[in-house]
């Protein structure tokens, strides 16, 4: 038995060497030589904005090592360490050359002043705006530097914000397509597309809604930034497109000139010897050096991005960086928190179009647990906090939303295409077999629901969003029927819905913070501790190679007494004592990567 435990002993220890300890002490040379050398000068950050974003950084598995992708939560945390870092004299944007997410452009806005406050300069560099997406969006963010460039002869196309949407009823009519869908109610138009040829007198009311609050917004802010009249500079805009000489005559630019001009300008305003630097390996070095020990009062950080569905992402591939919001993890983000004597409160960000109603039951049952402990939680909303992504938010304590987020959106729908007839023309023929209940073969592709099955449906749509409103009315303290007035599926901005009770407040990240302090009754500088739910790095590799968690847990406790000098020397002793024992040669102790 001893010989037998000995070499168990011996085999494990060496298992885990080799598929733990080994591999991630190379992955973490890896980043670390990839890790830029740290700022001994002066510097200006490079912001290059013209890849894209998105809300928040990609937290699962090993997709957050040396990440590159900006997010703007990454951003308003690396200005806002910029802010008070003596090595960094100021910030060099790079604006995208079509439009952005409008409330990406507000949280950003925000950060830029906040920067701006501290004495240091933004300069951002324009080569043209044009009207894909939301160009009045990028034009906010530009008006918000204080000194905003464009290149010559480029062009300045921000002149409002159009939408176009595809209509299929036509087509689908043609070849014998059945979108066999229902909605609850007339404004939950995403699948209208399918249904209409054109747009509903509903749809066409909510889309021009938003879209007016959106642009209404943007002119706001721009016009408060560059000290101008909303109204003349809408007047402005609406008149346009104009040529970049003429948008500084018009007094909507500061400056015209070439690139490397305008990286000039902001390198002497930035003091003596400064140099431009990365933004991103800024910021990525900012978060290697964080320290995330201590103790005392904390507010916990939970971040959920993408559309909601059931599950762990514990299975993907810990190298995948795709965003999701998987119920399980986010619930047990709530459940961690809650547990959590540190934390006295929790800022919840969100940017979620929606997805399972049962995966964001989940979510909300886990954040009320959190609320009955003694914790009060603020949501921050981002891009999106619309469908499920209301639902998840609407019992929190208190909800900030940008000022162009897109909220609301509670609505449910639900079907399935028919294309049996389609199919037929060309010889292709469905058939189907079913037992039980008439309702079983509800979900066929090869017909349309009978009056029964869509009955049943029905039933079951209203069930879901007669709970929705249910939920949003009494975390709002709204009467119910004032919640089925405004509900049935329409979207709003962030304005929109604070004039409707659906939100307490407008503003980003920073004021959620500060209204999470204020009900726990905490002051001044507090520890912001992060809290994903995810599983370590360590269970997502296993699980790659499929492995299961109280095997990632015995992974992750033997790497741990690996480190540790008492526990190595006893691990040696025993396999020398083995090979002894069988008569081998002593080799040299093995000792992990990184140790001395």
């Amino acid at each position: 038995m001893k010989q037998f435990l000995l070499t168990v002993a011996g085999v494990f220890v060496g298992l885990v060497l080799f598929m733990v300890v080994v591999p991630l002490a190379l992955i973490g040379l890896a980043i670390s030589s990839a890790q830029p050398a740290p700022i001994t000068g002066r510097a200006v950050l490079t912001l290059d904005l013209r890849n894209g974003l998105t809300d928040q950084a990609p937290q699962s598995g090993l997709a957050i090592f040396g990440s590159g992708n900006l997010s703007v939560m990454g951003i308003e945390d690396g200005l806002r360490r910029a802010a008070s870092d003596s090595h960094v004299g100021g910030v060099f944007v790079r604006l995208p050359d079509g439009g952005m997410a409008p409330a990406a452009a507000d949280e950003l806005r925000l950060a830029f002043q906040a920067f701006r406050a501290s004495g240091k300069p933004i300069l951002a560099y324009s080569q043209g705006i044009y009207p894909e997406g939301v160009a009045t969006a990028t034009y906010e963010l530009g008006a918000a530097s204080g000194d905003f460039w464009m290149q010559p002869s480029s062009s300045f196309q921000a002149v409002g914000l159009a939408q176009e949407d595809v209509f299929f009823k036509n087509f689908f009519d043609r070849y014998g397509i059945v979108a066999d869908y229902q909605q609850r109610y007339q404004y939950k138009n995403a699948v209208n597309g399918y249904l209409y040829s054109d747009y509903t007198a509903a749809h066409r009311e909510a889309e021009l809604s938003w879209m007016g609050s959106v642009f209404d917004t943007g002119v706001a802010m721009a016009a408060a930034d560059r000290k101008m009249d909303p109204a003349t500079l809408k007047t402005i805009l609406e008149a346009g497109p104009y040529s970049a000489e003429d948008a500084r005559a018009k007094g909507l630019v500061d400056r015209v000139g070439e690139l490397r001009d305008a990286e000039n300008t902001i390198l002497r305003a930035a003091g003596s010897g400064a140099k431009l630097t990365d933004f991103a390996d800024y910021a990525s070095r900012a978060r290697a050096g964080r320290s995330s020990s201590g103790g005392g009062p904390a507010i916990a950080l939970i971040q959920a991005e993408g559309d909601i569905v059931t599950g762990t992402g514990g299975h993907q591939s810990p190298l995948a960086g795709g965003q999701n919001i998987y119920s399980d993890d986010l619930a047990q983000a709530f459940y961690d928190a809650a547990q959590d004597k540190d934390v006295k409160a929790i800022v919840f960000r969100v940017s979620s179009p929606g997805g399972s109603d049962t995966a964001s039951e989940e979510i909300l049952s886990a954040m009320l647990a959190a609320k009955a402990a003694g914790k009060p939680v603020v949501v921050s909303m981002g891009d999106y906090a619309a469908s499920g992504g209301y639902w998840i938010s609407s019992q929190a304590s208190e909800i900030v939303a940008e000022p162009s987020t897109l909220t609301g959106s509670i609505g449910v729908f639900g079907g399935k295409f028919a294309v049996g007839p389609a199919l037929a023309k060309f010889g292709v023929d469905i058939h189907g077999l079913s037992v039980g209940g008439d309702y079983a073969s509800a979900f066929g592709a090869g017909n349309a629901m009978t009056p029964s099955q869509r009955a049943a449906f029905g039933l079951w749509l209203d069930r879901i969003y007669q709970g929705f409103v249910a939920r949003v009315a009494q975390g709002r303290h709204l009467p119910l029927a004032r919640v089925e007035e405004i509900a049935k599926g329409r979207v709003w901005t962030g304005v929109q819905a604070k004039q409707l009770g659906l939100v307490d407040d407008l503003g980003g990240y920073a004021l959620a913070l500060e209204r999470a302090k204020a009900l726990a009754g905490l002051h001044g500088k507090v520890r912001v501790k992060a809290i994903s739910g995810r599983p370590s790095p360590f269970a997502a590799i296993l699980r790659m190679f499929g492995g299961d968690a109280d095997s990632a847990r015995l992974m992750l406790a033997a790497s741990e007494l690996s480190r540790n000098p008492e526990a190595r020397q006893l691990i040696e002793s025993l396999r020398q004592a083995r090979l002894r024992e069988e008569g081998a040669t002593v080799l040299a102790p093995i000792m992990p990567f990184g140790d001395q």
